[in-house]
């Protein structure tokens, strides 16, 4: 250890001859041990002695709690006045100073004491220790209740302290939000308290006129909670304004099983919602802190529904697996006939002849044009092309591709599936299987599915405009349904409204040259352009409505000029009105009231005048007070023009990714099926064919739940939201009010216990 001595001071005698030595006994940090020895030598001249020793235990700080390092020292001088600095000096570098008796027999006895006493404290601390440990094992069995309560409390006194004292000092008042068929509910809780505390003044509940903007309270269950959450992602709707989650619990699914229509994946999809939907109390009650899983398991039943729908749709599209089911029988058929007599297999092209014989079949021929045919019992097969061509058999007919004739000046133009042949019907629900092997397959299900995007889309932002009609109905704002509803109306009806009507047309209608069959895009170009043909040819490429020309363009140009009348509809009366209001209230020096406001004021009574006040807040927003200026109203008014007159042709357009995600939805899940599954599938052998498909099986199966189901899933979703959320909503949906937020204890201690437990 280390020591160090400094020079002896002079020493002193008494009338006895002793010499008489003071000494300071304490501890310090070693750190400050070199100052402290420096301090001493030069404000007492040296005339002191300092012994020290560090001690070998660590020593803990306790404002900091770091670990500490300390010196014990012993301070010899002679005199008051040295005593005086030393003490002085001590207290300075915050020296602990101990009494330490003179005699030895003193200091003996008090080391004992100090020793008795230090084994007595460890007993203690063993002891509370002990009990401590006890207490707390005993307390960690009910520390979530504990924990539970504790943060109730916390919540109540937190919301009290929200309360306002009243004049009298003597009670609180609360102001709040309560749903109106809740208030009987609230009334029997303030009352049962009331009794329960023993309370001598009863408390009161009043229903309040306020101008605060209402909140809004949708009121779910666990099936709703999923939609509503969607439409709330978006916004939050104004009071009593139409909430589109009740028409998005069945138009996100459909919307959602039209990009995604498969009824394999659907049923794969549906099992796993409904396996959730099963063991959704389990999961609850074990709910973890796993932020996908609770998000998937949170939206279980719109996972049920997406299923359920898709299965729908793979239904329609005739779509399992990327293979189609003959499950009513194909309305095409294929027929081959061998007769027995004359056969020729080689004979390709027999155009521009004339054809003699009896039972005689040819095969291969393509190509019958201005050919005349005398015999009976004569089979073609594969003919393409009948143009100009005649025929006379007299009690025996033809048989060309599978069909009887007597006559051939009626028999119909072919279409390009060679050798597939109606028969007459119509394939009873979906998509006729024939087409799945079809060469033309891509062709006709692209328009199809195009055509039904399309036709998807304008029938559901029509729904959103009507919707709108309805708000303006409810809010009394007649101003928004003369200046912006019917002319909107108006306008997307003249266009796609129109294209919708052509839409179907075209599906109704059969054509005997598919050539021929109209174009609506060029249609509505030449519609535009206000281009005609001077007659209607045999074969139309220009889709004509009317067999009447004249008749057509009457109707299409009358659809354009609508079209284009309402534009400046839009633009300029709503402003115009607004001016007028203005003039008039500042000539009769007086708020404007117009009619919206005056319905308002003086509606049907069953309304507290914060509802009214929220009813007439789309028109007072127009009328223009003196905070927004007539340039900020025009300004305002050009941009929804524009913005809704651009935003019908790019929110139609917008709708084709429900043909572009299908159409991919279908290809991938060929492309799975031929070079996977089909490897097993197309083996002769038993064994080895067993076990390829059991190799090819569990690819197939993986690479379809995880791009299929899960990749093509989540795209599909996030498409049906964006059109949920852009095209749908835009047309009536505000999304601007205030989220009713009710005192809950389950808000209140959610969050702390979800952190315990992570």
């Amino acid at each position: 250890m280390g020591e160090k001595s400094e020079t002896v001071p002079a020493t002193s005698f008494g009338a006895d001859g002793s010499m008489r030595l003071n000494f300071l006994t304490g501890t310090l940090p070693t750190e400050k041990l070199n100052g402290f020895e420096r301090m001493l030598w030069f404000a007492c001249r040296g005339n002191v002695y300092l012994r020290y020793t560090e001690i070998a235990e660590t020593f803990e700080e306790p404002t900091t709690g770091d670990p500490i390092r300390k010196s014990v020292f012993c301070v010899f001088f002679q005199g008051d006045k040295l005593k005086q600095k030393v003490s002085k000096i001590c207290e300075g570098f915050r020296c602990n100073i101990y009494t330490i008796p003179k005699t030895v027999e003193e200091r003996t006895r008090m080391s004992q004491e100090l020793a008795q006493r230090v084994g007595d404290i460890h007993v203690v601390l063993e002891k509370t220790e002990d009990h401590r440990k006890r207490l707390l094992v005993n307390t960690s069995k009910d520390v979530r209740s504990l924990a539970v309560k504790v943060l109730k409390t916390k919540a109540i006194y937190h919301t009290l302290n929200m309360f306002n004292m009243d004049v009298t000092q003597k009670c609180l008042i609360a102001e709040c939000w309560a749903p109106v068929r809740d208030l009987e509910k609230v009334n029997q809780a303030i009352t049962e308290g009331t009794s329960k505390s023993n309370s001598e003044v009863p408390s009161v509940l009043n229903r309040l006129t306020t101008n605060e903007t209402i909140p809004t309270f949708n009121r779910t269950n666990k099936f709703t909670k999923a939609f509503q959450s969607i439409v709330d992602a978006y916004g939050i709707g104004r009071y009593q304004e139409v909430n589109p989650a009740i028409f998005t619990i069945i138009t996100f699914p459909f919307i959602f099983a039209i990009m995604f229509g498969d009824c394999a994946h659907g049923v794969v999809m549906s099992c796993f919602a409904l396996w959730m939907v099963i063991k959704e109390k389990k999961f609850l009650k074990n709910k973890g802190s796993n932020e996908i899983w609770n998000m998937i398991f949170g939206g279980r039943y719109i996972i049920l529904l997406m299923g359920l729908f898709s299965i729908y749709t793979g239904f329609i599209y005739n779509d399992f697996f990327s293979k189609s089911v003959n499950l009513f029988g194909s309305s095409w058929r294929v027929t081959k006939y061998y007769p027995d007599a004359s056969h020729h297999g080689n004979s390709t092209d027999l155009a521009n002849t004339t054809l003699v014989g009896n039972s005689t079949a040819f095969e291969n021929i393509t190509d019958l044009s201005n050919t005349t045919l005398v015999g009976n019992n004569t089979t073609f097969e594969n003919i393409t092309d009948l143009s100009n061509t005649t025929g006379h058999g007299s009690d025996h007919p033809y048989y060309i591709n599978g069909h009887l004739y007597i006559d051939l000046h009626h028999v119909p133009a072919f279409t390009h599936l060679q050798s597939y042949n109606r028969t007459g019907t119509v394939y009873p629900i979906g998509v006729d299987p024939i087409w799945m092997i079809a060469s033309n397959k891509i062709t006709f299900i692209n328009s199809y599915k195009m055509k039904m995007s399309i036709a998807v889309g304008i029938i559901q932002m029509l729904f959103g405009l009507i919707l709108s009609f309805l708000n303006h109905c409810y809010f009394r704002s007649w101003k928004s349904i003369f200046c912006e509803f019917i002319p909107e109306m108006i306008f997307i009806l003249s266009i796609f409204g129109y294209m919708l009507l052509l839409i179907v047309l075209k599906w109704l209608t059969v054509f005997n040259i598919t050539s021929c069959a109209p174009s609506i895009l060029v249609g509505f170009i030449n519609m535009f352009l206000f281009s005609y043909p001077a007659e209607i040819p045999d074969c139309n490429p220009q889709f004509v409505l009317f067999n009447d020309l004249a008749t057509m363009k009457m109707v299409q140009t009358i659809l354009v000029g609508a079209a284009g009348i309402c534009i400046p509809w839009l633009l300029i009366v709503k402003p115009v009105v607004i001016g007028i209001q203005r003039c008039f209230s500042n000539k009769n020096g007086a708020a404007p009231l117009n009619e919206d406001d005056n319905a308002a004021l003086h509606g049907n009574g069953h309304h507290p005048a914060g509802v009214e006040a929220q009813m007439s807040q789309t028109d007072e927003e127009d009328v223009g007070t003196e905070e927004h200026g007539m340039g900020e109203v025009i300004v305002h008014q050009c941009i929804h023009t524009i913005e809704y007159c651009l935003g019908c042709v790019s929110n139609t357009a917008s709708y084709l990714r429900l043909w572009a995600l299908s159409l991919a939805h279908a290809q991938l899940s060929e492309v799975l099926w031929n070079m996977v599954l089909k490897t097993g599938l197309t083996m002769n052998s038993g064994f080895t064919g067993a076990a390829m498909l059991s190799i090819t099986f569990a690819p197939f199966a993986c690479l379809t739940v995880a791009v299929l189901l899960m990749m093509e899933g989540l795209s599909a979703f996030l498409h049906a939201l964006r059109l949920h959320w852009v095209e749908f909503n835009s047309k009536f949906f505000y999304g601007d009010g205030v989220k009713f937020l009710p005192f809950t204890f389950k808000e209140a201690t959610a969050a702390r216990l979800t952190a315990d437990s992570d």
